[in-house]
């Protein structure tokens, strides 16, 4: 079993008068999570997954005096893929205001649907954590720093999710199945995408590009569509937890770039599915941009698990200077170049460094990537 970051965070907030929401693309690992934390509790729990019409129609439209009826002497309630409950904000909210001494637990796999259902009913009445493909820590911590270090390259080409780290021999089919029946399935499931075909070739640009400036206009011209299509789909994409965007740190400089953005996959694996390339590290002539892909997504984990709270950037100018990842916290920068050949000399732009109030400069490789990750 590898042990989750998130298994302590949540266990730290139980029964604090608070909904516990996990969020996170499907198959990371959220009802495993759930599992565990069921079968280490010595409270009386009530499993409740969502899948079933039957959960779905008792937890919708629903009142105090129903929730205690179906709750009883439970201390705990669990609910798994709770956005397929209509209303299921307004459902939390009742038990969280109204059933004294009981803890809910709720997970869901797509963003759009569960913070649109959420947000407003349990304003200030919830502790949200987002779970993302299997971290290094939690590598670290299940197998240890030798086992880190010697799955690193397959991780790089494959990806993190839970059963390709515990299976590696059969990744290959576990990427395809995830991309046949998981990946798109919240996004295909709306009214408003008609147009799957463009998402595909979308999702196939965004790959080839990991690493360079994205523009908007040029993804709309090459696909032959409209600005406001790319605009939305990528929207989609980032609250599906397949890519994320970083943009550009524009404050002090006439030569900075001011609308600026760079789109990362939140797993190699999927990006190289996309692709379809699965070449190994030896073999391949992206290994730039798969390193940088992976650091800052590493880096994202990182700062979520750790509570560490942060903004963060790329920073390029008209002049061609640039730096991979700025990272703002208490009014100080740290600025990452991310290079997988450690031989390969770098210079932080003294024009970024003038500019900002930069406590540390890093450049990540091979040799030092778990300073930054652990």
């Amino acid at each position: 079993m590898i042990q989750r970051k998130l298994d302590l965070c949540i266990k730290n907030q139980l029964f604090k008068g608070k909904a516990i929401i996990l969020i996170g693309p499907r198959q990371v690992g959220k009802t495993t999570l759930l599992k565990e934390l069921v079968s280490k509790t010595q409270r009386r729990v009530l499993a409740l997954n969502c899948d079933e019409p039957e959960v779905q129609a008792l937890l919708a439209h629903t009142n105090v005096a129903k929730l205690k009826a179906l709750i009883g002497d439970n201390e705990l309630v669990v609910i798994d893929e709770a956005q397929k409950v209509d209303n299921i904000g307004l459902t939390l909210k009742l038990i969280v205001d109204n059933l004294e001494g009981v803890q809910v637990v709720a997970t869901g796999s797509s963003a759009f649907e569960l913070h649109n259902r959420l947000n407003e009913p349990l304003t200030g009445r919830k502790f949200e954590y987002q779970m993302y493909p299997i971290s290094c820590g939690e590598i670290v911590d299940t197998y240890g720093l030798l086992e880190e270090r010697r799955t690193l390259e397959n991780r790089l080409v494959y990806g993190c999710y839970p059963d390709i780290v515990t299976h590696p021999e059969s990744a290959r089919q576990y990427l395809t199945d995830l991309m046949q029946s998981y990946l798109y399935k919240d996004i295909l499931a709306l009214n408003d995408v008609r147009k799957p075909q463009i998402l595909d070739r979308l999702l196939q640009a965004l790959a080839f590009q990991v690493g360079s400036e994205v523009s908007t206009n040029e993804l709309a011209r090459t696909l032959q569509t409209d600005n406001k299509t790319i605009d939305k789909y990528i929207d989609l994409l980032e609250k599906c937890y397949v890519v994320f965007r970083l943009g550009g740190l524009s404050r002090n400089l006439r030569s900075e770039l001011k609308r600026a953005k760079k789109i990362y996959f939140y797993d190699n694996g999927v990006r190289n599915a996309i692709i379809q390339q699965f070449a190994p590290v030896q073999m391949r002539n992206d290994m730039g941009a798969l390193w940088e892909n992976f650091f800052i997504a590493e880096r994202m984990k990182r700062n979520h698990y750790r509570g560490h709270y942060c903004n963060s950037y790329f920073w390029r100018t008209t002049l061609q200077q640039e730096i991979d990842l700025v990272e703002e916290s208490d009014g100080e920068m740290t600025a990452f170049e991310m290079k997988w050949s450690p031989a390969k000399k770098t210079l932080f732009s003294k024009s970024f460094l003038e500019a900002y109030n930069v406590r540390e400069t890093v450049v990540v490789t091979q040799e030092n990537y778990l300073e930054y990750l652990l």
